[in-house]
């Protein structure tokens, strides 16, 4: 059976976000297919499509290659988070089903228990339920790839911390479900771009691995002579 590239596409985007590749590192077509039992198609249309979002870049002498995004790269993505949550939560107000409800309030409850036992650990994966169930929950496909993009990315650059997770800040992860379920989109919408403003100041840039900067410094010389 043939593997798909959106298979190997998922594969190869955690294994980047998590820092099994590291930033500059190169993705050789071969290594790849050895390493998720496929053929080098899937890995190439999987590079192509990680190219697009703007994990994978290719170098010129060295193919794909993990990317290097700057702080500021990192930077516009918070700020690009900040202008579409809001619009998804808006649409959700209004597009909604009973069965997205069921989910997020689900989430909320389990998350406030958790949060108010001081199990911090056990809500890092709670926030992206969370923001992938509201995004369905807008009825755009495309709304959704975006934000879907944008929330692996920023996993990527940034360490949040544990006071994101906290009992206020999933309570008012709960104020935005009250309104959602209300139907009321613009207060979705502003308790969604209130929420995602406070919890920019919780982002902490990763730190680049020296090694790699300093052997992608020499990779780049050795290129240009």
């Amino acid at each position: 059976m043939r593997i798909p590239a959106q298979s190997v596409s998922t594969a190869i985007r955690d294994d980047i976000v998590s820092g099994v590749f590291r930033r500059g590192e190169r993705l050789a077509e071969e290594q790849l297919a050895r390493r998720y039992g496929v053929s080098r198609v899937p890995v190439r249309e999987a590079l192509r499509t990680l190219e697009a979002e703007g994990f994978v870049v290719t170098r010129r002498h060295a193919g794909a290659c993990v990317a290097e995004p700057t702080e500021q790269d990192a930077v516009d993505l918070l700020e690009v988070r900040a202008l579409l949550e809001p619009l998804g939560a808006a649409r959700a107000a209004v597009r909604r089903t009973e069965a997205h409800l069921k989910v997020l309030r689900g989430l909320v409850r389990l998350a406030q228990d958790r949060a108010r036992r001081g199990q911090g650990e056990d809500l890092r994966a709670f926030g992206g339920w969370f923001q992938e169930t509201l995004a369905h929950a807008s009825g755009s496909p495309g709304l959704t790839a975006l934000l879907t993009q944008l929330r692996h990315r920023i996993a990527w650059m940034y360490v949040v911390e544990p006071s994101a997770g906290s009992v206020e800040s999933w309570a008012e992860r709960g104020a935005i479900v009250d309104a959602v379920a209300r139907g009321d989109a613009d207060r979705a919408r502003a308790l969604s771009a209130a929420h995602a403003a406070r919890t920019m100041g919780a982002h902490r840039l990763r730190t680049p691995d020296p090694a790699v900067v300093s052997q992608h410094a020499v990779n780049t010389r050795s290129a240009r002579h």
